[in-house]
């Protein structure tokens, strides 16, 4: 796949989220902030700090690391990748011995009942070891009101759960298709509310609005 072609790796969260979410974001370029978008956007300013390299001990930290899939049509970036020594690692440049790529993704709020961030964290983890040429079993997930992570293990369910969605991802947008709304709770506090309009699209068609907009207009 030309590198043209590549969808941005950050985008497959909001498609676990809500597959309209995403195509007004990736397809239409439609976007609009929220606080929940901003708080999220400051933490991963911080996360993201690029060129930034640290030692502690047997761990290796690489902030803002870019990371690419040609079998897998995306790219983007990782928060944190931690490299733990370890036999089965891998050689790293200028460094002794052999290093465990560990990926870490920070986010604001608290864990979710989708599999939307375990998915992004892994869709990294398929990035990273496709460039490194290992195998990464397992990563985590740092959420800003625990503050704490959470390991997430990379198993084959997880695994092939993040092929279908990126298969599903290239087929709309090399259509350039655009979802219908499915209205749930989570619309609230979606900061494309205004754009996607929820209600109206679960009350009636476009066409009929319009119609009946038309038809009271004085």
């Amino acid at each position: 796949m030309e590198s043209g072609d590549f969808l941005m790796l950050s985008g497959l969260q909001h498609f676990v989220f809500c597959r309209r979410q995403w195509a007004l974001i990736h397809i239409e370029q439609q976007w609009a902030e929220n606080l929940r978008t901003v708080s999220g956007n400051l933490m991963h300013e911080k996360a993201h700090d690029k060129g930034f390299h640290e030692s502690r001990g047997d761990v290796i930290i690489s902030r803002g690391m870019n990371v690419f899939s040609a079998s897998l049509g995306i790219s983007g970036e990782c928060d944190v990748v931690e490299f733990h020594r370890s036999q089965d690692g891998i050689s790293l440049k200028d460094r002794d011995g052999l290093w465990q790529p560990y990926p870490v993704e920070y986010k604001r709020g608290a864990p979710k009942k989708h599999q939307a961030d375990e998915m992004q964290l892994c869709a990294q983890a398929m990035c990273l070891e496709e460039m490194l040429c290992c195998e990464i079993p397992c990563g985590a997930l740092y959420y800003g009101e625990l503050r704490r992570r959470q390991q997430v293990e990379f198993t084959e369910d997880l695994r092939q759960s993040v092929r279908d969605s990126l298969s599903e991802m290239h087929a709309y947008y090399s259509r350039g298709h655009t979802p219908k709304v499915k209205p749930t709770a989570s619309c609230n506090a979606c900061s494309l509310n205004d754009l996607c309009l929820p209600k109206l699209m679960k009350s009636t068609s476009v066409s009929a609005y319009l119609k009946q907009f038309m038809e009271d207009a004085p």
